[in-house]
């Protein structure tokens, strides 16, 4: 709370400070809390017709009277980090992309736009890095077009909670009626670490997914495209050379019985410094024998040897046993992300 020479309260933001981090304290309404004020930390995004909206690290909007205000400040961008690699929005976003390429994409000025015939959305959504070449209404009806001569709903991906992040675009879509559906979270760590945590003796890596390593994966029906975006890289339609992606290793635990589906299976796609973990699977019946733990060491370790030395994963906010793993490997939040479709359509699956 910011203090003045007089020893008040002081409210040292205006409309005029939009689009940066602030700290807010303001008085709650009588008989509705047994707490008299709420400090609330975020981007401010708007400030209307005396309303605040601040859009927190979570992605959660909070809109706030002008009139309940007791102080507010400017604070920087993003806290310093305590632990793990020094890492930047941008940075991750083009990582996780590379990780997750899509069938088809095409540039909408620094925006890529992604399909790959519904399989998740990420491989089917916009990822807004930057300007668009077009006021925001008339990129929006460009991305609809494109998604829509596709049979897809239109998604946009997005980011907050991080510097670079993206809460003003998240509170355009919201304002034009786009609709937030999913929220997950980068999370990163050391690698290192990761790769000591256990020997991974009955893990084994190859190169592909085989029907073994898809009997065990998630996502049921897994088809054509779905094998295009989890493989190694190859030529995609709308880009140009040879399209090849960056290494990508698939890891499986033998099942107890011959033919038998994999007891646990991950996917490692190892970019420049960057490790990054995704389909970490275990069978129901062999969970908390350490299993997952054994499959990303030695995904973690291969990683090692191509030279990463940093790792990352997604993993969405009601998963907490993977949570729960996560944390006990080192890994910290970075950032929230999201993705809101477009008005009045029906969407994919998980994200």
């Amino acid at each position: 709370m910011e203090i003045s020479a007089q020893g008040r309260p002081e409210v040292r933001i205006t409309a005029a400070d939009v689009g940066k981090r602030v700290s807010v304290r303001r008085l709650n309404t009588p008989r509705v809390t047994d707490e008299k004020f709420t400090d609330t930390v975020g981007v401010l995004t708007s400030w209307d017709d005396g309303v605040l909206m601040i859009t927190r690290r979570d992605g959660q909007s909070v809109h706030i009277l002008e009139s309940t205000l007791v102080a507010g400040k400017v604070v920087p961008a993003a806290p310093a980090r305590r632990r793990g690699p020094a890492a930047s929005y941008p940075e991750l976003a083009h990582v996780a992309a590379r990780a997750w390429r899509p069938v088809q994409s095409e540039r909408l000025g620094e925006w890529e736009l992604r399909a790959s015939g519904g399989f998740t959305r990420r491989a089917n959504s916009v990822l807004p890095l930057g300007d668009p070449g077009l006021a925001l209404d008339a990129a929006l009806d460009a991305v609809r077009r494109w998604y829509g001569e596709r049979g897809l709903p239109a998604y946009v991906q997005t980011a907050t909670g991080a510097e670079g992040t993206q809460e003003l675009l998240c509170a355009e879509l919201e304002r034009r009626g786009w609709v937030r559906e999913v929220t997950a979270e980068l999370w990163i760590g050391a690698l290192a670490p990761v790769a000591d945590r256990a020997e991974g003796a009955a893990v084994v890596l190859s190169r592909e997914a085989d029907e073994a390593w898809l009997a065990r994966y998630r996502r049921k029906g897994v088809s054509e495209v779905a094998l295009q975006v989890l493989g190694p890289g190859s030529p995609r339609s709308g880009e140009a050379g040879s399209g090849r992606g960056p290494s990508v290793w698939f890891a499986s635990v033998p099942g107890a019985a011959a033919g038998a589906p994999p007891a646990a299976i991950g996917r490692c796609v190892v970019d420049g410094r960057w490790a990054g973990f995704a389909a970490v699977e275990v069978d129901p019946a062999r969970r908390r024998q350490g299993l997952a733990t054994e499959v990303v060491a030695a995904l973690a370790r291969r990683a090692l040897d191509e030279g990463a030395s940093a790792a990352w994963l997604q993993v969405e906010e009601d998963n907490e046993a993977a949570r729960a793993l996560y944390t006990a490997l080192g890994f910290a939040r970075h950032h929230s992300y999201h993705h809101y479709r477009e008005p009045d359509a029906a969407g994919p699956g998980r994200s």
